[in-house]
């Protein structure tokens, strides 16, 4: 029963973090410290990641009409919504260089990267460049306000910002993809959209690619792990349609500039915390 509590400050801490630009892998490296489930390292692995599929299912629940490309109600003509399948060309284009490095350097890079130093690294360089950014861009109309006006330059430019957050741990995806959007005149509700929906094809993939390891690796999962990674997922759907919702309404009157603040705050804590309590 406390494995499963754990699973549900898990899925709400991934609920919370994996929208907001503020990184998931940050909190939840942190939250590990204090809050440690009753399992095998294998599986905890693959929970970290699988999780993740609960948080893609608010996107596609709250988004549905804006990223299904059939009208299955017409009974003659185009079913196909082909303004919504240019978009999913764009996403895919996107998500092409994170996708190609996840697959092959997935393990190296969290050999590499995947420590309290890199990702209190990430989270404070990221903040510092989402107030500049804030900064410079305060005044002045984006170029790009609909997700039509999106062109395949553009989504391959945010791919190669999400590239950053395959790399770097603690950078964040949606953190990363915003702020490269932002930077070249995208405005933010389209920027959140955006990377919302970039979210589908990264962690399903991602998510997908995590539990064949955990097959191959031959470790058995007992029926408590199964009911924690349901606990968590269902957790993290819910918390994340909350957490969405409010986002959007969020931006429509503010700017990022907080999220930075509280991404070098964080990352401040967590170098401080490791330095006196050890790694």
């Amino acid at each position: 029963m406390l494995d499963i509590l754990k699973a549900i400050l898990f899925g709400v801490v991934e609920g919370i973090t994996e929208w907001l630009p503020i990184s998931s892998t940050g909190h939840m490296i942190l939250l590990n410290e204090f809050v440690t489930m009753n399992v095998s390292e294998e599986f905890w692995n693959m929970f970290l990641v699988v999780i993740q599929l609960g948080a893609i299912l608010a996107v596609v629940l709250l988004f549905w009409s804006k990223i299904w490309p059939f009208d299955l109600k017409k009974k003659s003509g185009n079913l196909v919504k082909m303004d919504i399948m240019n978009l999913w060309g764009k996403i895919l284009v996107a998500c092409v260089p994170a996708g190609i490095v996840g697959v092959l350097f997935d393990d190296q890079l969290d050999a590499l990267f995947y420590n309290y130093v890199c990702v209190s690294i990430a989270l404070i360089v990221f903040g510092i460049l989402f107030i500049i950014i804030e900064t410079n861009n305060h005044g002045k109309k984006p170029k790009i306000k609909s997700l039509i006006d999106i062109d395949y330059k553009t989504a391959a430019i945010i791919g190669v910002f999400q590239l950053l957050a395959a790399i770097f741990p603690g950078t964040s995806r949606s953190g990363a993809t915003i702020l490269g959007a932002l930077l070249i005149g995208v405005s933010r509700k389209v920027a959140a959209e955006f990377t919302f929906f970039l979210a589908i094809p990264v962690m399903a993939g991602a998510s997908l690619l995590k539990i064949l390891k955990f097959i191959l690796s031959g470790v058995a999962i007992s029926g408590l792990e199964v009911g924690i990674l349901i606990v968590g997922m269902v957790v993290a759907f819910a918390v994340s349609v909350i957490v969405i919702k409010f986002l959007m309404d969020y931006i429509k009157r503010h700017n990022f500039k907080i999220f930075g603040w509280y991404r070098i705050v964080l990352g401040v804590l967590v170098l401080v915390y490791f330095a006196f309590f050890g790694a």
